[in-house]
């Protein structure tokens, strides 16, 4: 169903509305009615891969800007996060996901099926092979699921992580992944060995991207990085800290909650100072003493690398306050879910 020009919502509206109501297509219906001249390209594309593929970092090196975290530790993407970037013939408006994998929690399958649902919206799926690993059964699973996708959107296979291998590396890598098509049933539109560590062929593959794009309106105004709210971003940023140095079955119970953020009063116009005050949630008592640390050595570590990140981020000195809570199961409780966002 089409809307008229008098239905269609503004993009305001729809920042302000129930972020469960709010999809990639709504954003689209908000701008398609603006005017753009004819050859510029526009759409969206989201990177698929393992974890610690480099879609995140990949997702940065294209936008130019920290917008997504990245980490070691497996499903480190939990939010939908959009990275705009625009230039005289084109936007791209790439969409960084949550990985897909077993779900063993009520989040796990939420994220699951915010994946599947951006897979049927966007124009561009970038697989993600990182040069320096084998392809495995995982990543033949990943591209069979995007096989069988009703609509399917154009294809590329990104090898990233170049800089770890050696030529003779990637020409097997390549060749490998040539042979994944015919194993699958699917055809890549371009295959890229990429690097966004050290930039190489990143020019590449926007170029690339650009060019499998449909025509179309300029979806975010120009400058524009994210239309993420700066507090999930900075709650990111906490939790992309508190990520290091813990146990693996850690991360998967870690949440941050931004509780308050707002100009202290009372600072000169030119020393401003921003106060965050955020709580770390984790599922057990024991998995708070291990986010605080021995004499809180973990909490403040994690405290300081964020607060540098954020204010990088912000360009505004900040007090950042940390505090940890439990919330028991927070991960499979569908109140918790909804508090903390998913």
């Amino acid at each position: 169903m089409t809307m008229s020009d008098d239905e269609m919502p503004s993009l305001a509206d729809l920042m302000d509305g129930d972020d469960e109501q709010i999809s990639d297509v709504d954003y689209v219906a908000a701008r398609v009615a603006e005017s753009t001249r004819a050859g510029f390209h526009s759409g969206f594309v989201c990177f698929v891969g393992r974890p610690n593929a480099g879609k995140s970092t990949l997702t940065n090196a294209l936008v130019g800007s920290k917008i997504a975290i990245a980490s070691s530790k497996p499903q480190t993407t939990r939010h939908v996060i959009r990275g705009v970037v625009t230039d005289k013939d084109s936007q791209i408006v790439v969409i960084d996901t949550p990985g897909l994998h077993k779900p063993r929690t009520l989040l796990g399958q939420r994220l699951n099926d915010l994946v599947f649902d951006t897979w049927t919206q966007v124009d561009v799926i970038g697989v993600c092979l990182p040069s320096h690993q084998r392809i495995g059964p995982g990543d033949t699973y990943l591209v069979k699921q995007i096989a069988d996708l009703p609509r399917k959107p154009a294809l590329i296979a990104l090898a990233t992580k170049s800089d770890l291998v050696s030529s003779v590396r990637m020409a097997e890598h390549l060749a490998t992944i040539d042979k994944l098509q015919a194993e699958v049933g699917i055809e890549f539109a371009e295959i890229i060995p990429c690097s966004a560590v050290s930039g190489e062929q990143i020019d590449e593959v926007h170029d690339v991207i650009a060019s499998l794009l449909p025509e179309g309106p300029a979806y975010y105004p120009d400058g524009e990085v994210t239309d993420e709210p700066t507090e999930t971003l900075v709650a990111e940023l906490i939790r992309e800290a508190a990520l290091e140095g813990v146990r693996e079955e850690l991360p998967h119970s870690l949440a941050v909650e931004v509780v308050e953020m707002r100009l202290r009063e009372g600072r000169p116009e030119d020393r401003p100072l921003l106060d965050v005050h955020a709580s770390l949630i984790v599922e057990r008592e024991s998995q708070k003493g291990i986010m605080i640390g021995h004499r809180g050595s973990h909490i403040k570590e994690v405290g300081t690398q964020a607060r540098r990140q954020i204010t990088a981020l912000l360009g505004t000195p900040i007090h950042l306050d940390l505090q940890v809570k439990v919330l028991p199961n927070w991960q499979s409780d569908p109140k918790y879910l909804s508090r903390l966002g998913f």
